[in-house]
């Protein structure tokens, strides 16, 4: 198959030499990307999380009026991007009421230099060629960020965010599965997880050999439901779950990665719990234990 360019420029500061994974360590899961040194869910954020050692990296689909499929976690893009001084009248509206030209004109990195939402600037982890990378990012497309894994020879965990009720019938599923096939993307180099299992029931029952994984706790102030436990692999709020019922599950058989952990008592604990993957927005400090 032939490669596809990425739309645009995207300038990345000189990486390191990518750490191979010991087989008996916890998997490292870049969340959004190394997002304590780059603005989440960008290439930037994911080439640093390589970088440092993650895995794979995890980022969120989201879908745009024009039913584009490119990465955001919020609802709104006020908060990791300049839409405020784009688009000062519609600021406040869904990203799904945005065009895909629309989002692509966005600057969704100088954001980062200015709040610098992990401190990691303020004590010099972020480089100065990281830093003027981040003036340089845009929202990428799902395809732009499957390709850069495929190029990579990396993993990538794929979160379908809940789509609002007015995009009740797009077919989420669907366009991600094709978009991954259409990359040429192996399947063992993705994972598919949501908080909406239905749509993992049908990923499944597309493609059987595709990685799922069941989100729960999505809410920090409810207590976890497990379900009926149709799924191999959970990912879990840690803040939600016990030590005693984390030991129970994995006693049980089942595959269980926590998100999202940046202590690093947390993470030593976890690891001697034989915890199976972390989702981390700190994949230096989780590595630097392994």
């Amino acid at each position: 198959m032939k490669r596809r360019p990425l739309g645009g420029s995207v300038a990345f500061p000189r990486a390191t030499k990518r750490i191979a994974r010991r087989a008996d360590c916890v998997l490292n899961i870049a969340h959004r990307g190394a997002r304590s040194l780059a603005p989440e869910n960008t290439l930037l954020a994911a080439h640093l999380g390589l970088a440092a050692g993650a895995h794979l990296w995890e980022t969120d689909v989201a879908v745009t009026r024009d039913e584009a499929l490119v990465l955001m976690h919020d609802d709104r893009l006020t908060r990791t991007t300049d839409v405020a001084r784009r688009f000062p009248l519609r600021a406040h509206q869904s990203i799904t009421t945005f065009t895909l030209q629309e989002i692509r004109c966005l600057d969704a990195g100088s954001w980062f230099l200015e709040d610098d939402p992990f401190g990691q600037i303020a004590t010099g982890a972020v480089s100065a060629e990281s830093q003027r990378a981040c003036q340089a990012q845009k929202v990428p497309t799902l395809e732009e960020a499957l390709v850069w894994t495929r190029d990579h020879h990396w993993g990538i965990n794929l979160e379908l965010k809940r789509l609002p009720r007015r995009l009740a019938h797009f077919p989420v599923v669907a366009r991600v599965l094709a978009t991954i096939q259409r990359v040429g993307l192996n399947l063992d180099q993705v994972a598919i997880s949501s908080f909406n299992h239905a749509w993992l029931h049908q990923a499944r029952g597309v493609k059987p050999t595709l990685r799922i994984q069941a989100l729960i706790g999505e809410n920090a102030d409810r207590p976890l439901d497990w379900g009926p436990l149709t799924f191999d692999t959970y990912n879990v709020r840690h803040t939600l779950v016990s030590d005693e019922e984390l030991r129970q599950r994995k006693q049980a058989g089942i595959v269980i990665n926590l998100f999202t952990v940046n202590d690093e008592t947390d993470m030593r604990r976890y690891q001697g719990l034989g915890i199976d993957g972390l989702f981390t927005d700190f994949p230096q400090r989780l590595n630097a234990l392994a």
